[in-house]
């Protein structure tokens, strides 16, 4: 059986997970909790007028943090199913700064599956990773492999290794 993800990430002071839906996805977050992270959701709902002011207040808070996000879903899935999204480019890198700066990184959950969604994911991903660390997790499989993304454009990244379980 392949090692936990979960024990590699507590590295970091502050998660976002973000990515595919699924029971991997549940598996990670009690994994998460586990080790020792606080693991909070954010509400399903979107703040009307500032949609990442519930992740800031989280992120305020003391402790060791896995935030289940939805902003970057928003992100992603908003344009494929209305055209647009209620989040903005600038709403999710503040979002990211605000991670980097919590001694945090972004959790870019995926599978096997390439779908438009997954595609869009990897492109917003990819852009936060010049603000905050994106480390991808396959949940597809149980315990599947956690990896670093190939490229590292911000000077924000303290270590060039790269993560791997499995």
């Amino acid at each position: 059986m392949t090692p936990s993800p979960a024990p590699a990430l507590t590295r970091y002071r502050t998660l976002i997970v973000e990515g595919h839906e699924g029971h991997g996805r549940t598996r990670l977050l009690a994994e998460l909790a586990h080790v020792g992270f606080e693991v909070r959701r954010l509400p399903s709902v979107l703040h009307h007028l500032d949609p990442a002011l519930p992740c800031r207040e989280l992120l305020a808070g003391p402790g060791r943090l896995a935030v289940d996000g939805n902003l970057i879903a928003e992100l992603v899935h908003g344009p494929l199913r209305r055209g647009r999204s209620r989040v903005t480019w600038i709403q999710a890198l503040d979002l990211a700064d605000a991670v980097a700066e919590r001694d945090g990184a972004m959790l870019h959950l995926t599978t096997p599956e390439v779908t438009e969604a997954a595609t869009a994911y990897a492109r917003v991903f990819h852009t936060l990773a010049q603000h905050v660390p994106v480390v991808t997790v396959d949940v597809g499989e149980p315990g599947g492999p956690v990896r670093a993304p190939a490229a590292r454009s911000s000077q924000l990244w303290r270590e060039a290794g790269q993560l791997t379980i499995g």
